[in-house]
């Protein structure tokens, strides 16, 4: 496989293991993440599956979850 980049078609890391934790009441507009086998983790849009990928860090996900639940990221919903 070649290496994985950030902005990559998410095509070219599979059909397998992208889960869809943040859908729902939403008209189908849901983000998709998978773990990739070296702790990072990509995103997609799934009404896009095969646009591209962002990869993030361990690091890098768990800073915004974490700053999600903490309602640093309000300011997006208002």
């Amino acid at each position: 496989m070649d290496p994985i980049y950030n902005g990559m078609p998410a095509t070219d890391l599979g059909a397998e293991g992208w889960h869809k934790p943040w859908s729902g009441g939403n008209g189908g507009n849901c983000i998709e993440a998978m773990k990739l086998a070296d702790g990072r983790v990509a995103v997609r849009q799934s009404n896009d599956p095969d646009g591209p990928a962002l990869i993030y860090t361990h690091g890098e996900i768990a800073a915004f979850i974490q700053g999600a639940k903490s309602g640093q990221a309000d300011f997006l919903l208002t």
